[in-house]
């Protein structure tokens, strides 16, 4: 067994929940570290499992089978990510990563950003970077496949929380691509 480090966003709780702490403790999570920014509740977990992927999906089954009424909004490991968040998630200085986006250092093609382009500080989806970084021997492959996993739950929570607005519009995006 590995132990595996990552973060649970939470909704349907707030730091003001009655015995947050020891519902949680009870339901399982007493590998976790309970944090709230604002009244956003968050969990840093140090999980042993056999696989990332087993880590996160059982925590979240911990969380979501507590009587909190509790739900995981988002694995919190670098979805969304800046060159400051790439350089510390990967480990490489924030100036080598600057070189490898311009094409100055390493094979040329890295990602492309996928928001706010028109900003100073653009963000790239950081299973992209990983998977990049991980195919030019820069970061373990692990790390990549952590950040694949990270991504997979994102999409699958979004898409679960999502309201109907949401569900109608990429039914109306998959009809309309199909023509």
């Amino acid at each position: 067994m590995n132990t595996y480090e990552f973060s649970l966003v939470l909704s349907g709780v707030d730091k003001n929940t009655p015995n947050l702490e020891d519902t949680l403790f009870e339901a399982g999570c007493d590998d976790g570290l309970i944090c709230t920014y604002n009244d956003t509740v968050y969990i840093d977990f140090m999980r042993e499992a056999n696989s990332y992927k087993e880590a996160v999906l059982s925590a979240i089954k911990n969380i979501e089978s507590s009587p909190l009424n509790a739900k995981v909004v988002s694995v919190d490991a670098g979805d969304l990510v800046g060159v400051s968040d790439i350089a510390q998630l990967s480990d490489i200085s924030k100036k080598t990563i600057s070189a490898y986006k311009d094409g100055k250092r390493g094979p040329g093609e890295f990602p492309n950003p996928i928001y706010r382009l028109k900003n100073t500080n653009p963000l790239w989806r950081w299973s992209d970077v990983a998977t990049w970084l991980a195919d030019n021997g820069k970061i373990n492959i692990e790390l990549a496949q952590h950040a694949l996993v990270t991504d997979a739950f994102n999409k699958a929570l979004t898409q679960r929380n999502s309201n109907s607005v949401v569900k109608e519009l990429a039914s109306e995006l998959t009809e309309a691509c199909a023509m």
